[in-house]
C-alpha cells in the first residue's frame, strides 16, 4: 500500500522552478489538440515531483526509475493531478482517469538504458531530458534497505531495486580487498581516511562478516572524524551506495545516450549532489560544446536559493547544469 500523503510530506523535489525554466517549458498548457505536446524524459523519476510540474505545463513525460515503489508513488501523484483537473487550461475540459497515457508513461528501469527505453516507447527527438541524481527522502529513511544510518538493525542492502540487482552493500564490505575498498571510499572521502577505513573493515570482517547498518557504523566511528555539520557516517554511506548501484559508471555512460535522443534546441538538465557527479557532467558538457554539437547554458551551476535551502536543507548540495543541443 503506497502512503502517498506521508511521502508528500517528507520529500520535496529540488530546484523545481529552475528545472521548468531550464527545460524551456511553455508558460501555459497548449489547448490546441492539433498541436503535439512537447515531450520530456524524466530519467530519474523518483516520486514524480518534477514530472508533475512538466505535465501541468502541457508536457508529455516518459518517467524512468529503477525503484518500483517510487514508480507507484509517482503514478499516484500524476494521476491525482489529472483527476483534480489542476492542469492549467483543463478546468473546462476534465481529463478522464483512463487518458493518463496522453500525458505520461512510467517505466521501471535504469537510466543507463535510457536510449533503449525511449525508443521502445517512441520518445526520440525529445524536447528535454532531466536527471535529478538525488535519492528521495523515503528511500533514505527506508527501514529495510539500509540507505540510512538511523536504523542500526537494518540490513545493509542499499540496492535501489533488489529484484534485479544482486550485489548488496554488505557483499562489497565482505568481499572486496583492501585496495578496492580504499578506492570505493575515495569517491567521497580523503585518501588517508579511506585507507584507514578499508583496513578497519578488513580487520572487522575477519572476526564477523558485515550484515547490518550497525556493523558498518561500528567501523566508521573508529576511523572517520570531522568538524563538518554532517554526520560522520554520511560520506561513507554515500560512497557505498554509489558503488552498490554503479551510479557514477551509469551516469557517465547514460549522458551520451540521452544526448542522442534530443531534438535540435533540446535541453539536457542534470542536477548533481556531489563533486564526482558534477565533474562527469561538466566534462561531458564541455566535450559536446567543444565538438560544436551543443551550447552550455550554465557557465556556473545553478544552486538553490537560500529560501529553498532553509525550507529543504537536503537541497544545499544540489548543482544544476544545462546543455542545449545545436
Amino acid at each position: 500500500m503506497v502512503n502517498l500523503d506521508n511521502d508528500r510530506q517528507v520529500h520535496e523535489s529540488v530546484l523545481s522552478e529552475e528545472v521548468i525554466k531550464a527545460l524551456g517549458l511553455p508558460a501555459h498548457l497548449n489547448k490546441d489538440d492539433s498541436v503535439d505536446k512537447p515531450r520530456y524524459i524524466d530519467a530519474t523519476l523518483g516520486l514524480g515531483g518534477h514530472s508533475v510540474e512538466i505535465i501541468k505545463r502541457g508536457g508529455k513525460v516518459l518517467g524512468i526509475d529503477v525503484d518500483e515503489n517510487a514508480i507507484k508513488i509517482a503514478e499516484s501523484k500524476l494521476k491525482e493531478v489529472l483527476r483534480a483537473k489542476s492542469l492549467t487550461g483543463l478546468e473546462a475540459c476534465p481529463t478522464p482517469y483512463q487518458d493518463s497515457k496522453e500525458f505520461f508513461t512510467l517505466v521501471i528501469g535504469n537510466f543507463i538504458h535510457i536510449d533503449e527505453i525511449a525508443r521502445s516507447y517512441g520518445f526520440t527527438n525529445v524536447d528535454g531530458i532531466l536527471f535529478d541524481l538525488g535519492i528521495s527522502t523515503p528511500q533514505l529513511s527506508s527501514s529495510t534497505r539500509g540507505f540510512s544510518f538511523q536504523n542500526k538493525a537494518a540490513t545493509l542492502d542499499m540496492r535501489f531495486n533488489p529484484k534485479v540487482q544482486g550485489v548488496t552493500g554488505f557483499d562489497l564490505l565482505n568481499s572486496l580487498n583492501k585496495r578496492q575498498l580504499q578506492e570505493l571510499f575515495e569517491i567521497t572521502l580523503p585518501k588517508y581516511i579511506s585507507r584507514k577505513l578499508a583496513g578497519e573493515i578488513i580487520d572487522r570482517r575477519r572476526q564477523t562478516p558485515f550484515k547490518t547498518v550497525g556493523d558498518f557504523i561500528g567501523v566508521i566511528v573508529k576511523t572517520v572524524h570531522g568538524k563538518e555539520k554532517i554526520n560522520i557516517a554520511t560520506l561513507p554511506f554515500l560512497a557505498l551506495r554509489i558503488a552498490v548501484n554503479s551510479e557514477l559508471v551509469n551516469l557517465k555512460e547514460s549522458l551520451p545516450r540521452a544526448f542522442s535522443l534530443l531534438k535540435p534546441k533540446g535541453r539536457l538538465v542534470v542536477i548533481s549532489f556531489h563533486s564526482k557527479e558534477d565533474v562527469i557532467v561538466k566534462k561531458f558538457y564541455l566535450e559536446k560544446e567543444s565538438d560544436g554539437q551543443a551550447k552550455i547554458l550554465t557557465q556556473k551551476p545553478i544552486i538553490p536559493k537560500d529560501t529553498e535551502i532553509h525550507r529543504n536543507p537536503k537541497s544545499r548540495s544540489a548543482k544544476m547544469r544545462v546543455l542545449e543541443k545545436i
